[in-house]
């Protein structure tokens, strides 16, 4: 099943196979992405190639400054020929949800997702109401404008199990991905390669693969590196740690393993990591230097 969804993925975004790896890992750690990258680079593709691929229902919010939190969740509708009320459901009620352009809604708005994201409910009139099963945010947002944009509050980045850039293509594969469009999109001939039945049954034996006590000391050790650091102002929660050996179940699983090895906690590391650490350093990358000398310092078990 694995294979077949990466080379589906593969087939719709070229030449990032290790973002579409772990936006799966994600997929199968039952965890939220958050696509950080500038316009054009393939974040809606991405997102609406997942859902076909898997087969699931797909909802799509274009995050505005006028969106409002009711947009999201929705609410009570009155209805005049009955004097009632009725619970209208909005978008956020379905298995995979883009938001889009996640930081130009304010963040009353942007709130609206976070008790969607953490407990997989939403509260209408008082009322709880259950998210499906299997239920995946993708956020993505634009980095380099400032304008017309409110940052996504550290609380919100923390629901995120990882985050994702997916950068501008090499020469030969923008290459291709022109030929490939010379006749349609090739999302539009995606079908689907498996279903959210065995989505959710993988998802299973994900939780089950082994991880050694060594390896969770080691990840332990990861995060709580980040909160001795002189050049951190915001250090890693406990959820990252979690999120972490969960990131690490999956690449085990990805690669065929049924126990997880100290690279596959080095391979997800960052993308867990690093929108979670922030440096007292205002600079591009001073969070991503430090997680590096962290890495580089804390003993890998043997």
């Amino acid at each position: 099943m694995v294979k077949k969804l990466l080379n589906a993925l593969d087939s719709v975004l070229l030449g990032k196979r290790e973002s579409i790896e772990m936006l799966v890992m994600a997929l199968l750690a039952d965890g939220h992405v958050l696509i950080e990258d500038v316009p054009g680079t393939g974040k809606t593709t991405l997102a609406k190639a997942l859902a076909v691929a898997i087969g699931a229902d797909f909802s799509r919010i274009q995050f505005t400054p006028d969106l409002l939190p009711a947009d999201v969740t929705g609410g009570a509708i009155f209805k005049a020929n009955t004097g009632d009320f009725e619970i209208r459901k909005g978008p956020v009620f379905t298995q995979v949800l883009l938001a889009d352009e996640i930081n130009r809604a304010s963040p009353r708005t942007q709130s609206a997702l976070l008790e969607a994201m953490e407990e997989r409910q939403v509260s209408l009139e008082g009322e709880r109401h259950a998210l499906p099963e299997l239920f995946m945010v993708l956020a993505t947002e634009n980095p380099v404008e400032f304008h017309g944009v409110f940052p996504l509050p550290e609380a919100q980045m923390d629901r995120f199990m990882v985050r994702l850039s997916l950068g501008y293509p090499s020469d030969e594969t923008e290459l291709q991905i022109l030929r490939s469009h010379r006749e349609g999109r090739p999302l539009d001939s995606l079908a689907a390669v498996t279903n959210v039945g065995e989505v959710l049954e993988a998802r299973k034996v994900v939780r089950k693969i082994h991880v050694d006590e060594s390896l969770e000391r080691y990840a332990v050790s990861l995060v709580q590196a980040t909160r001795v650091s002189p050049d951190v102002r915001l250090a890693a929660s406990p959820r990252a740690g979690i999120n972490l050996l969960k990131m690490a179940q999956a690449s085990a699983y990805v690669a065929g393993r049924d126990f997880v090895n100290p690279d596959d906690i080095q391979k997800v590391f960052f993308p867990v990591m690093e929108h979670r650490v922030f440096a007292k350093e205002s600079a591009r990358g001073a969070s991503r230097q430090i997680l590096e000398t962290i890495v580089k310092q804390t003993r890998i078990p043997k």
